[in-house]
């Protein structure tokens, strides 16, 4: 098999390399800026479905990537020797109204038909959860969200390439053998360039980490508002969305009130400490689908990129299809990842 060079080593990076390398490939990460220097090294870490209706190629996609996460991770955990601290403990949503329960009601039909009966979307008493207050009394559980956390999972998968042999660099190779581009906004801007044609920006987002220990508990998502605990004992809430915006880096009065909002809907967080403010830009692709797969135009060259907020819910699905692809010309990756169809 020929060498795979990976360039990018954020979340879409990295689970491609990992992919590559348990099935015996040699694989090059290379990242002038180090692993989890942009968007994948946040705080946040939710991995949460679309909802279940106007089913699509996109949704069914990200099913698979979320059904077979636990295997993925606990794959990743195995060989590294670290927790890249995944869960499924599920999500809870609180219902504000009569309107809001006929949705979630009808939801719960659409999701048992998509999710095969393997997980649940289904009404229940906000009083079974005892974190958060509904108007209605009542709230959406669903058993196929998950966390992870960012962080520990880009040390863990670094850690997993390096014991298969492979390497994570600053240095570009002189041979780079078949590549794989998964260079988040700036590999958006250059694509975009390229072809004289908008593939996608960067968006930026803030974020908070509480020292707020709510780690048995599912995250929780309030009017747009993700609350996410960790295995560490923090609990993370995110996400602003800014399409314009002057520093990339740095946090300000929108994550003051994204806090504030969140003090308000969440009694745990009330009075909890703020112990970090994040800020970075995600990769936003101008379809909302990933980009992935072969370039249009260059031989063995192939793409990963604009996960924005499911970036880390699509990982290990784009990782193992693009491997799929890559050594065994096998095709199960959406005609609408495709650069190519986006033209």
């Amino acid at each position: 098999m020929h060498p795979v060079t990976v360039f990018g080593a954020g979340i879409a990076g990295l689970t491609a390399a990992f992919a590559l390398a348990r099935r015996g490939v040699a694989v090059t990460v290379v990242d002038p800026a180090g692993p989890g220097a942009g968007a994948s090294g946040g705080i946040v870490g939710a991995l949460a479905p679309h909802v279940p209706e106007a089913w699509n190629e996109k949704k069914a996609f990200q099913f698979r990537s979320l059904d077979m996460a636990q295997d993925f991770w606990d794959a990743v955990a195995g060989v590294s020797g670290l927790d890249p601290g995944y869960a499924r403990l599920g999500r809870v949503q609180p219902i504000p109204d009569a309107a809001a329960l006929d949705l979630a009601r009808a939801r719960e039909v659409t999701a048992a038909e998509h999710w095969q009966g393997r997980y649940r979307w289904r009404v229940a008493e906000a009083a079974e959860f005892g974190l958060l207050p509904s108007p209605t009394g009542l709230v959406i559980f669903d058993d196929l969200s998950a966390r992870l956390h960012p962080r520990q999972a880009v040390r863990a998968l670094v850690a997993a390439i390096v014991r298969l042999g492979g390497r994570v660099t600053a240095e570009v190779p002189e041979r780079a053998g078949v590549e794989i581009h998964a260079t988040g906004a700036a590999g958006l801007a250059a694509l975009s360039e390229e072809f004289g044609k908008t593939f996608g920006t960067g968006i930026k987002g803030q974020a908070a980490l509480f020292a707020a220990d709510m780690r048995d508990g599912p995250q929780l998502f309030v009017d747009g508002l993700h609350v996410v605990p960790h295995g560490d004992g923090t609990t993370a809430i995110g996400s602003t969305t800014e399409r314009e915006f002057t520093d990339p880096a740095t946090t300000d009065a929108a994550l003051d009130a994204l806090v504030e909002k969140a003090r308000a809907a969440v009694p745990a967080l009330a009075d909890a400490e703020v112990i970090e403010r994040w800020a970075g830009v995600r990769p936003r692709a101008r379809s909302r689908a990933p980009i992935l797969g072969p370039h249009p135009s260059r031989p063995d060259t192939y793409i990963a990129n604009g996960g924005f907020k499911i970036g880390f819910g699509m990982a290990p699905g784009m990782a193992e299809a693009l491997a799929d692809l890559v050594l065994d010309g096998r095709d199960t990756i959406p005609a609408a990842f495709r650069l190519g169809a986006n033209l």
